[in-house]
């Protein structure tokens, strides 16, 4: 069974739906310049509409200890998701202070980038395979930019990895035949617009990684 990831929501009403749809993972983003970010006090707050067998999942970018340590104390998060520059040493570090599963998001745009992957596999519990950003996009992802999926598709992974980077309803399941994935994570691809989650996308795109031929 494909695992779905539904990251950056805001809204009880995302919540809930993604979690009535059947989201594995649901994501909160903690990173002040994305459209998605959420304030603490909202994200505990929703946290409590979480089942225990979905797992929560906060998305830092570049984090201070203290900036995780302050949000670690107000959720009761299941993951940690690092999606900066974060150095193999500082996600140790991070994984050794909170004793909190991490995924590295790994940025892929040629061949070249999926050396950075060996640098994570034995620090970190999960990967998230996402687009490169370019030089003109000012987020590290949530971009709704696609990366060649062939690039990733004879790659052995030695973790559990998500797909990420432009997935909609209409491209997943291509995506997940063409890259072998066994997690999807999606934000903007089921937006109205940037940061404003909407329920029938959410639907839509459960629905098409259930149903996939």
């Amino acid at each position: 069974m494909i695992k779905v990831k539904i990251c950056g929501l805001t809204t009880e009403s995302s919540v809930a739906q993604s979690v009535r749809c059947g989201a594995s993972f649901i994501g909160f983003v903690f990173y002040k310049k994305s459209p998605r970010n959420i304030n603490l006090n909202i994200a505990s707050q929703l946290s409590k509409l979480i089942p225990g067998t979905v797992k929560k999942v906060g998305l830092f970018v570049d984090p201070t200890i203290g900036d995780l340590e302050k949000s670690i104390t107000k959720i009761s998060l299941d993951y940690i998701q690092l999606h900066g520059d974060e150095t193999p040493d500082h996600v140790r570090r991070i994984r050794e202070i909170f004793n909190i599963p991490i995924i590295k998001a790994i940025g892929v745009s040629e061949e070249s980038d999926l050396e950075e992957i060996e640098k994570y596999e034995e620090i970190c519990d999960q990967l998230l395979i996402d687009t490169k950003p370019s030089p003109n996009m000012s987020l590290p992802g949530g971009n709704g930019a696609v990366f060649d999926w062939e690039l990733i598709s004879n790659k052995r992974f030695y973790l559990p990895w998500f797909l990420a980077g432009g997935l909609n309803s209409s491209n997943v399941c291509e995506a997940i035949r063409v890259s072998g994935a066994t997690q999807v994570d999606v934000s903007s691809g089921v937006e109205i617009s940037a940061g404003i989650k909407d329920n029938l996308r959410i639907a839509d795109f459960i629905t098409a990684v259930k149903k996939r031929v």
